[in-house]
């Protein structure tokens, strides 16, 4: 659940003759994904069915993995700044970028190529820069390089990616990467990753950019369901605890190695775990299996149409076996910006504005990538 996204800067600045709004560009999993992967026609990591999005909009199926908004959706809709549109969306195009910025998230993605293989296509962290960097041509071939560089510089950049590297990879038998390093050397393995990817953002203009932590990943439904007694995995957890530690001292380090750079870690392990375990002082029934299940069998992986629904979704945490429903998602949202003090006069507990679906302009021809990742 290392899906909190927050944006520090507000308004708009005039970029010479172009009036472009302080927009996002979001890097992620399923946890931020917003349809890349329902554009990805070979991809297993899908959220076309239903019941996915049945509290958001229309109530179809968005590519959301989740019944409502993503935690990204919330936080933008509540200080004021656009969505990000999937970078695969069909309505995608430099005016669309400009207006809105872009969500390059993609379920089964990690921080390495090797994750999530087996899910066929997806777009890992290494992917969704190259994708950054084709958008980044295009607005120079727009406005021009001084203008774009402006803008990319003035934007505010969220990295929220890291569980599916441990969850569909350094703990799967199948994965090369379970027998050739140790807990610690993996997690080394991942930062000199990630610092790697984070200079290429740099490189490109990425001067705001928040970088999430991971939740207890022992406690997602999936692990319970695995576990011989049904309680969370220690050893999964504890790899979200490293995780978190070291990529607290590569943040901290790399911000003084390169120049005007605001790099920040946001961690709520503890606050995510803190409704984990005393769902019933936030509100919540239950945290530990999720609404949308196939009967009694677990774990069933994803949501299908065959699939039964808990009779009140506000009582849950978790959607499906990964995901969290739109109420914890809020939750987490609010108690965020109120932590960081985004909006001062909320209290953390306002609702977010209602959902709605992106209605933006046609296509253009200019932006049509390849689906493929490498």
């Amino acid at each position: 659940m290392k899906y909190l996204f927050v944006l520090i800067v507000l308004g708009l600045n005039a970029i010479d003759g172009y009036d472009c709004k302080i927009v996002q560009f979001i890097f992620g999993d399923s946890l931020s994904d917003v349809g890349n992967n329902r554009n990805l026609p070979r991809s297993l990591a899908q959220a076309n069915l239903p019941f996915y999005g049945i509290d958001f909009g229309n109530g179809l199926p968005n590519g959301r993995f989740t019944n409502g908004r993503t935690v990204s959706d919330i936080i933008s809709d509540k200080i004021g700044l656009p969505r990000p549109v999937a970078f695969l969306d069909p309505s995608m195009n430099e005016d669309v970028i400009l207006a809105n910025g872009v969500n390059y998230a993609s379920g089964g993605g990690g921080i390495l190529n090797e994750t999530g293989g087996y899910f066929i296509q997806k777009f890992s962290l290494w992917k969704q820069i190259e994708l950054f960097q084709g958008t980044r041509d295009v607005i120079v071939a727009k406005i021009g390089k001084k203008e774009a560089d402006k803008f990319f510089q003035q934007a505010g950049y969220v990295v929220s990616l890291g569980s599916n590297d441990f969850i569909n990879n350094y703990l799967m038998p199948l994965y090369s990467d379970s027998w050739k390093y140790t807990d610690q050397t993996f997690v080394d393995y991942i930062m000199e990753t990630l610092e790697s990817q984070l200079r290429v953002l740099h490189s490109l203009g990425a001067r705001k950019l928040m970088v999430f932590g991971l939740g207890p990943m022992g406690c997602i439904p999936l692990q319970r369901a695995l576990s011989l007694d049904g309680k969370c995995q220690n050893k999964a957890s504890s790899l979200a605890v490293r995780f978190n530690k070291a990529a607290t001292t590569m943040l901290k380090d790399l911000e003084t190695k390169i120049p005007n750079a605001s790099y920040k870690f946001v961690e709520a392990y503890d606050l995510i775990n803190d409704v984990i375990t005393n769902p019933q002082k936030y509100g919540f029934d239950n945290s530990d299996s999720p609404c949308c299940s196939f009967y009694r069998i677990r774990p069933a992986l994803t949501c299908i149409p065959a699939s039964t629904l808990c009779k009140d979704r506000s009582k849950y945490v978790f959607w499906d076996e990964y995901h969290p429903t739109d109420k914890a998602n809020e939750l987490v949202a609010n108690i965020l910006i109120k932590r960081f003090d985004f909006m001062r006069d909320d209290d953390g507990t306002s609702d977010a504005p209602s959902p709605s679906p992106y209605l933006a302009p046609s296509p253009s021809p200019d932006l049509a990538p390849s689906p493929d990742d490498n």
